[in-house]
């Protein structure tokens, strides 16, 4: 089983479309896959956009009846996927987002590392000057915010959301998270910390690139470069503080 998990905040320009270009990846490329969509409390029509797709594509909706953020967002997903699973060596989990910036179509590519027996495989951008202006600027600073706190073996870009993670890893990470929340990063800060706390427990990771797609985003970016800096600056002191993980076996295209 694939488990798609998407987080959602005010994308009912997007979601919908994201839904029926993933029921048309699968229709191609023949795996038993279930989506999972953490709404977070969405003030726009996100909720009744996911509604009407429920009919027609295997979807379960989280709703959060308060705003929570994007790391709770993507905590919740995984844990969700992770309780449902009956075979969690073999079944994963794919994040990605709502707004077009992540492609389903490059969700093939990532699954046959998968079964090729990574435990975890990383999108890495294919062109790290594309995007609009606040993603370009934030791209730019934000290794530099992390440099000298944080080391991702073998993962040159661990900002990014499209992923897939072996589900019996997520187990491993919130069991060795214990009490304490998985993720304290937010924004791109999150993506990092996942990264952080399934690195130890995965035996081989593969990176692939692939280009994100801003251009076909309707709205906004909701990126602030230099208070998401700091964040990651803040978060990077904070994390420099657990053990780091060791390198898993590597490798890329």
């Amino acid at each position: 089983m694939l488990y798609i998990c998407i987080p959602s905040f005010d994308e009912a320009p997007t979601v919908g479309v994201l839904l029926w270009k993933i029921r048309k990846v699968f229709q191609e490329y023949s795996r038993e896959y279930e989506i999972l969509v953490y709404d977070d409390a969405s003030t726009d029509a996100t909720a009744e956009t996911l509604e009407s797709y429920k009919k027609v594509l295997p979807l379960t909706v989280i709703r959060g009846e308060s705003r929570v953020g994007y790391a709770r967002a993507l905590t919740e997903l995984c844990r969700a996927a992770a309780q449902r699973t009956r075979y969690a060596r073999r079944d994963a989990v794919i994040t990605l987002q709502a707004d077009f910036t992540d492609q389903p179509e490059h969700i093939p590519e990532l699954v046959k590392r998968f079964e090729g027996g990574a435990d975890v495989v990383v999108a890495e951008s294919a062109n790290p000057n594309a995007g609009p202006t606040p993603v370009r600027r934030l791209r730019r600073f934000a290794p530099l915010a992390l440099r000298l706190s944080i080391q991702t073996p073998g993962v040159k870009d661990p900002f990014g959301s499209l992923r897939v993670y072996r589900v019996s890893i997520l187990r491993d990470a919130f069991k060795a998270a214990g009490d304490t929340p998985l993720l304290a990063g937010e924004g791109w800060a999150a993506n990092v910390d996942l990264l952080l706390a399934t690195l130890p427990h995965a035996r081989r990771v593969e990176t692939v690139t692939m280009e994100s797609r801003y251009d076909l985003r309707p709205r906004a970016s909701r990126i602030k470069p230099l208070a998401d800096v700091l964040n990651l600056y803040r978060f990077g002191r904070a994390a420099r503080r657990r053990p780091q993980p060791a390198a898993p076996t590597t490798a890329g295209t």
